[in-house]
């Protein structure tokens, strides 16, 4: 959290400055390995940490959320490809907003209107947008099932067709906007355009 909190991104340079400065504070600090293993196995300790900073926040209830995703591009050449570490985990995707083709991993987030991280998750881009949302939410039910009158807002990918959530369809193009629809998660409204809110 010191490590965010001022601003280091680099791990070796963090490490750096905690051993010439707060080295009072840290007798023991460990190399770059231990480091790494240390934090990887701390890490759900972090997300709570993470989650219990953010639900003191007044932005944490607010009742209106955004969801989106974003291509990670993880390599580009086919002998990158081949021998990373990601193969397999990692796919091939295609980012209209760019116009073209991927390989790496699709960043999901679902955020408050200001920008504060609710749920995020990294999937293979060849998963439906649909199914890695469901999945992000049934990860997190709490997150969900204590908000009533949420409403999630989304792009055209995460609509879901209204015959499968037995949800009805509610309005249709509204002051120059797409069709909404209203879904499981309490209420979604999907835009097949970016609102003229923004």
């Amino acid at each position: 959290m010191a490590q965010a909190m001022l601003g280091f991104a680099s791990e070796s340079r963090w490490l750096r400055f905690v051993r010439s400065r707060l080295g009072a504070m840290f007798p023991y600090v460990p190399k770059q390995p231990g480091w790494n293993k240390r934090l990887r196995a701390a890490l759900p300790l972090v997300k709570r940490v993470i989650r219990l900073l953010a639900t003191d926040t007044d932005f944490w209830f607010d009742n209106h959320w955004i969801t989106d995703s974003t291509p990670v591009e993880c390599g580009r050449s086919r002998p990158t490809v081949k021998r990373s570490d990601l193969a397999g985990w990692a796919g091939y995707g295609y980012c209209a907003s760019h116009s073209r083709f991927f390989w790496g991993l699709r960043l999901y987030l679902v955020c408050t209107p200001t920008g504060m991280p609710i749920l995020w998750a990294l999937a293979n881009p060849k998963l439906d947008e649909r199914e890695v949302l469901t999945a992000m939410l049934d990860r997190e039910p709490d997150a969900v099932t204590d908000r009533p009158g949420l409403l999630l807002i989304a792009d055209k990918g995460f609509a879901v067709r209204v015959a499968a959530c037995g949800v009805g369809r509610s309005g249709g193009p509204a002051a120059g906007m797409a069709a909404r629809h209203a879904v499981t998660v309490g209420q979604m409204v999907c835009f097949s355009s970016p609102p003229a809110l923004w």
